[in-house]
């Protein structure tokens, strides 16, 4: 749909042609597009030109750790009543069954903190010093911890993140992704995602993660099934009944999770805009707004990438085929930053749009880098990936 690329009249309008569908109903999915819409712009002039902090709302936190215990405490209630009931009367006994069925429910809905992806492929300080010794200068410049875990694999992406009970710091980087990049862009990656570890964001907390994981769980574990089919009269009452009573229970732990979403995303999306800045500080602001240029051309990278790997070509010629694509749609580019706000704009957005991302950034204090990436350390590091890369083509090739 149109819009005016001057004043941005219709940008906000709603074009069910690229939005994937939410909520299944179109009335829906444009009321809650537009909150969303009108939320981030608002959140983006709240925040534009002031400090973005470290710790984030207060509020979003404390709702999200008070829902987390909260819900930590139900199941762990559950699994407690249903225990009793398993061993607190003589066997055989019926109270067994319900006391089954709520240990069963108790472990579906327990919390879960995240594992180690098994696409990842973990990279040791031996197999990759250059790499690991760039990731600790940029950790060192932005003041963040350095990752216990670093892998590739063979995705568009980059990612950092904790898992496990002991919170173990993993940073993965997507091969295509790392070897599209110029010597700049890999060093405001690296920025970006080691931000994660210091930029206060409530969905990595050991207290708040919980809450948005189990919550959508229990919405989708009460979601009604039908299951009765051609039987009589009173099954198919009872199967009625059954399915309106998880209609119900469904519908209020959905609408309890858009509300914790609704109040944790807005600083998960603050957090985001923080963890731009620090890409800034550690690349310069060149590097770090080229960056999320980048990421709006993820369909042409994505050709550009498979194209030079089925004819055998490496990460060089992955940056020289990006680059010319780039080049070639220059003029579009300034649109595809304002079709970002309208595409990217959701309730469920952990991101703000890029094209927000990079206008917050290029509105903010000139940054020189910090940390300089040399074009032969950028090549020993290529280097050192060299396996993974043939891995990739590999791959790539097999795929046809």
């Amino acid at each position: 749909m149109p819009w005016c690329p001057g004043c941005e009249w219709n940008l906000d309008a709603y074009d069910p042609a690229r939005r994937r569908r939410e909520f299944g109903w179109r009335w829906v999915d444009r009321w809650t597009y537009r909150m969303a819409f009108r939320a981030t712009s608002r959140q983006f002039t709240q925040l534009a030109g002031r400090p973005l902090g470290t710790n984030g709302s207060e509020t979003a936190r404390t709702l999200t750790a008070a829902a987390s215990l909260t819900l930590v405490a139900a199941v762990l209630a559950l699994a407690g009543v249903g225990v009793w009931l398993i061993v607190a009367f003589p066997f055989p006994n019926l109270a067994i069954v319900p006391g089954v069925a709520m240990v069963g429910l108790a472990i579906a809905l327990r919390p879960r903190f995240g594992r180690l992806d098994s696409e990842l492929e973990v990279l040791t300080r031996d197999q990759a010093p250059e790499l690991f010794g760039l990731i600790d200068e940029v950790a060192a410049a932005i003041g963040a911890p350095t990752p216990d875990v670093v892998g590739v694999d063979g995705a568009i992406n980059a990612y950092a993140g904790a898992v496990g009970l002991r919170r173990r710091r993993v940073l993965g980087l997507g091969l295509p992704l790392w070897g599209s990049l110029p010597a700049g862009g890999r060093v405001a990656l690296l920025g970006h995602e080691l931000g994660h570890f210091v930029n206060g964001d409530p969905r990595r907390g050991l207290l708040t993660q919980p809450a948005f994981d189990m919550l959508a769980s229990a919405a989708d574990l009460f979601r009604p099934v039908r299951t009765t089919v051609g039987a009589g009269l009173v099954e198919m009452l009872g199967d009625a009944l059954g399915r309106a009573f998880q209609w119900v229970v469904s519908r209020v732990l959905f609408v309890a999770y858009l509300l914790l979403v609704a109040v944790a995303l807005r600083d998960s999306q603050r957090a985001e805009y923080l963890a731009d800045e620090l890409s800034a500080r550690v690349a310069g602001t060149a590097a770090a707004t080229d960056l999320l240029d980048a990421t709006l051309a993820a369909e042409s990278m994505a050709l550009a990438v498979r194209r030079e790997t089925r004819a055998g070509h490496g990460p060089d010629r992955w940056r020289s085929a990006l680059a010319e694509a780039r080049a070639a749609s220059a003029d579009r580019l300034p649109l595809l930053r304002q079709l970002s706000v309208r595409d990217e704009a959701s309730l469920f957005a952990a991101h703000p749009p890029t094209g927000l991302r990079r206008q917050m950034l290029a509105g903010r204090a000139w940054q020189d880098p910090a940390v300089v990436l040399t074009p032969a350390r950028m090549e020993r590091i290529d280097a050192e990936l060299a396996r993974e890369y043939d891995r990739f083509r590999r791959t790539v090739a097999w795929a046809g």
